[in-house]
């Protein structure tokens, strides 16, 4: 089943801004986030033909802008540092952040730094960071709540007491 133009241009809507800050926290700004996405918008398009439907349209063209802002990193990186290497994940760019989340969120392992980017910056359904990600969405569940623990604990906050205050409103 392939998907259609009318249906990329509707995923460009309605996705561009958070795809957008997703990348941003991979390149580092947002100019060069909104380079790399219209470039992989213009990538899937091309690629739309051979798009299969084996995951959901979102996580495909998610794939092509990752890899078009990893591209564009070590492209940069190797003309300022010579250093291709060294992709770290994801960083938080936008400023005005609590540093103590900045620093929490940057001592996550990468990937589950990544499956919380796709979640709560890019919007991603379980299913699309699965599909992503190559896991299953148990293992996205399960790795949300891991960081959602981590991040509670580095920020000092009681999870558990804030669950049972909101279910008593």
């Amino acid at each position: 089943m392939s998907a259609s133009l009318a249906e990329l241009e509707l995923l460009y809507r309605d996705r561009f801004i958070g795809f957008k800050r997703a990348l941003a926290s991979i390149t580092g700004d947002y100019a060069t986030a909104e380079e790399a996405l219209q470039e992989a918008f213009l990538r899937a398009m091309t690629a739309l033909p051979e798009f299969r439907g084996e995951c959901p349209l979102g996580a495909w063209v998610w794939r092509i802008a990752h890899r078009t802002a990893l591209g564009e990193l070590r492209r940069r990186r190797r003309h300022r540092l010579g250093d291709p290497d060294g992709d770290e994940g994801p960083e938080l760019v936008v400023h005005g952040h609590d540093p103590r989340l900045v620093d929490a969120l940057r001592a996550l392992p990468p990937r589950r730094r990544l499956i919380v980017f796709l979640r709560y910056f890019a919007d991603c359904s379980y299913a699309e960071i699965a599909a992503i990600c190559e896991i299953s969405e148990g293992t996205v569940a399960a790795s949300l709540a891991q960081a959602r623990s981590a991040l509670a604990a580095a920020l000092d906050l009681d999870v558990e007491h804030d669950l049972r205050t909101e279910e008593l409103r």
